[in-house]
């Protein structure tokens, strides 16, 4: 069964975008790229080129399932918001076309390729290049891709993985939760 993860980094100036197939339990790069939006003046189109771009990566790949990196956060407020307002206009694109999206913190991303939480963007992009065996002269000079290559493999790792939900605050709470499971 074959599926198609596209990974995204979310950026105002600079946004990554990184696809997977994945046949089995193995995972290839399809492409990784970056969008180029510092020469757009107006946050405003920034937003519309990234909706437009997005959609169509969507349009050309038809991925499956949408990985997109968290924010994490920062000092500037109002870099934080560009940033959350990007992340929010590539979703739209994916849920415009209902895909499923899922988001992943950095941390998490960079744990699933590296075993390391801390580890540098390069680091990550030396990984990727060995798990997905990409030649270097399709390695892009970017982190920006290849972070979002990362959000997608992360994605991919994860399939293999039940989301267990151990957040329980009482045995009322399990119940509530698992009611389908449970019989009384």
């Amino acid at each position: 069964m074959e599926k198609i993860i596209l990974g995204v980094d979310p950026g105002t100036n600079v946004m990554g975008y990184g696809i997977l197939r994945v046949v089995g339990n193995k995972a290839e790069l399809m492409t990784m790229g970056v969008i180029e939006l510092h020469k757009y003046e107006s946050h405003y189109l920034r937003l519309g080129k990234i909706f437009e771009r997005i959609t169509g990566i969507i349009d050309s790949f038809h991925p499956d399932e949408m990985a997109i990196e968290a924010p994490f956060f920062g000092k500037n407020v109002q870099s934080m918001l560009k940033l959350g307002r990007a992340q929010g206009v590539a979703i739209t694109a994916a849920i415009m076309r209902d895909i499923p999206i899922t988001e992943y913190e950095p941390r998490k991303i960079k744990v699933a390729i590296t075993g390391n939480g801390a580890a540098a963007k390069e680091q990550v992009a030396g990984m990727l290049q060995r798990i997905l065996h990409i030649p270097a002269e399709e390695m892009q000079v970017q982190f920006d891709a290849t972070d979002a290559l990362g959000a997608a493999y992360c994605h991919f790792v994860q399939m293999g993985k039940p989301q267990v939900d151990k957040h329980y605050g009482s045995w009322k709470d399990f119940i509530a939760k698992n009611a389908d499971k449970v019989h009384q």
